[in-house]
């Protein structure tokens, strides 16, 4: 009896133990999916607004680094990126993030793309940023929150000002072998470009001064160098070369199924790796400020390895894929027959070839995700955007989807494997360094 007694008499704290905890197991992911979500939403807004994949890379990282930076003012758990505070305690996280995600977008929107793109992508900005904060009850709470936002955002905005984004440089295309030159996109385009004057290619070297612009984390844009590219008349281009020549071409019959799906599932470029943290960070389990942290982290190194790339792609200048094959009588290596009707499987971007950037960008988001969640052996399932939605791909690690990734550019028939190669040893050196200075945990 006494003992049926003190099991009735604990109860009522035993059910109350259950609340607060499964109350705390609910918490995280509901925190994480509103940063999460929003990571979601800029993707879509910038996408909309017209910004290419260089550009996009630096305004992500604009937007994590004020969301981590607003949420780590109310509530201090990592260093500061740029902004310390002040930001007045029981704040909203929620609110926060929504502030932080528009004002820095709101920022930076209007600096790109046609005017139709803008204010299209305004308006869907506006829209989510309505339906969002009226969600959040009124009061202190909600103002709070979005002052912290606010105040983040501002100070990476400033921060960003003069960042060179907004200049460019001189470019004068090459001639001789193996300088890059405008080249043809496949006929028809793949992917399809509604405009003809844009479908046939030939368009002038896209963002030749990116390489000047600072570095969000880097020393400077030439603070990790590469080798270059092998020279025309070496056994590894011709290697090179021919390995492109037979997987990259528009009517390939060696490249398979599943290499053709890897080109098109990785095309969409950094979007994909925003997808994939989001994708880890709900599996996790990942709070809020976890979340925004993850988020920063990628996109901080993403933004690098595309500024440090586009430095030293445009010292070394290496022709395309395309121009080389058309072109290959003349490169002086014997090894290495040309054929002037090659088209490539996909549409090559048009900036010069060593290195792969999109080598770059997923060796260093790789990295980062490997080393704050403490091991690259996390397996996951991602399904693809635009311009090629709907396909889902599984891997069993980080370094597994990186290395896909790179190889996807060889199987569009747009790099060389050595640029691929370099390309994802850059960015693994730019993804660790970045966790290693960079939103480390508080000193008690």
């Amino acid at each position: 009896m006494l003992q049926g007694f003190r099991v009735r008499e604990r109860a009522p704290f035993v059910i109350s133990l259950i609340v607060s905890l499964l109350a705390l197991a609910l918490a995280s992911p509901v925190a994480a999916n509103e940063v999460v979500q929003w990571n979601d939403t800029t993707a879509k807004v910038i996408q909309a607004s017209g910004q290419n994949s260089i550009v996009m890379t630096r305004t992500l990282a604009m937007v994590q680094a004020a969301v981590h930076d607003a949420l780590n003012a109310m509530s201090r758990r990592y260093d500061a990126y740029y902004f310390e505070g002040p930001a007045h305690p029981g704040g909203s996280p929620a609110a926060a993030v929504a502030a932080a995600t528009h004002t820095v977008l709101v920022g930076v929107v209007p600096s790109f793309g046609t005017p139709a793109q803008k204010a299209s992508a305004l308006a869907q900005l506006d829209q989510a940023y309505t339906t969002a904060m009226s969600g959040i009850a009124a009061g202190p709470a909600r103002n709070r929150g979005a002052a912290a936002g606010r105040a983040a955002a501002a100070a990476i905005l400033a921060l960003r000002m003069d960042d060179g984004a907004g200049r460019d440089a001189p470019y004068v295309p090459g001639t001789g072998a193996g300088r890059w030159r405008p080249h043809p996109n496949p006929a028809p385009p793949n992917p399809p470009i509604a405009n003809p004057d844009l479908a046939r290619g030939y368009a002038s070297s896209a963002l030749p001064g990116w390489g000047n612009v600072r570095p969000f984390t880097l020393l400077s844009a030439s603070q990790y160098w590469l080798a270059g590219p092998p020279a025309l008349t070496s056994e590894a281009y011709a290697r090179d070369y021919n390995e492109i020549k037979s997987l990259g071409g528009k009517t390939s019959t060696v490249r398979t199924a599943e290499q053709t799906e890897i080109a098109r599932f990785w095309f969409e470029g950094p979007p994909a790796w925003n997808r994939i943290a989001r994708e880890v960070a709900a599996s996790r389990g990942l709070d809020a400020h976890d979340s925004a942290r993850l988020l920063a982290l990628v996109n901080l190194a993403m933004a690098d390895a595309y500024i440090a790339g586009f430095k030293i792609r445009y010292v070394y200048d290496l022709w395309r894929p395309v121009t080389a094959i058309r072109e290959g009588d003349n490169d002086d290596n014997d090894a290495t027959a040309g054929d002037p009707s090659w088209d490539s499987h996909q549409n090559t971007p048009p900036v010069s070839e060593y290195p792969s950037t999109q080598s770059t960008f997923s060796g260093a988001a790789a990295a980062v995700l490997a080393d704050v969640l403490r091991s690259d052996q996390v397996p996951f399932s991602v399904t693809s955007g635009k311009p090629f939605e709907g396909l889902t791909r599984s891997f069993s690690s980080f370094s597994q989807a990186a290395q896909e990734s790179a190889d996807s550019r060889i199987y569009a028939g747009i790099h060389f494997r050595t640029a691929c190669h370099d390309g994802l040893a850059l960015g693994r050196k730019i993804g660790r360094r970045v966790v290693a200075l960079y939103l480390q945990p508080t000193r008690k």
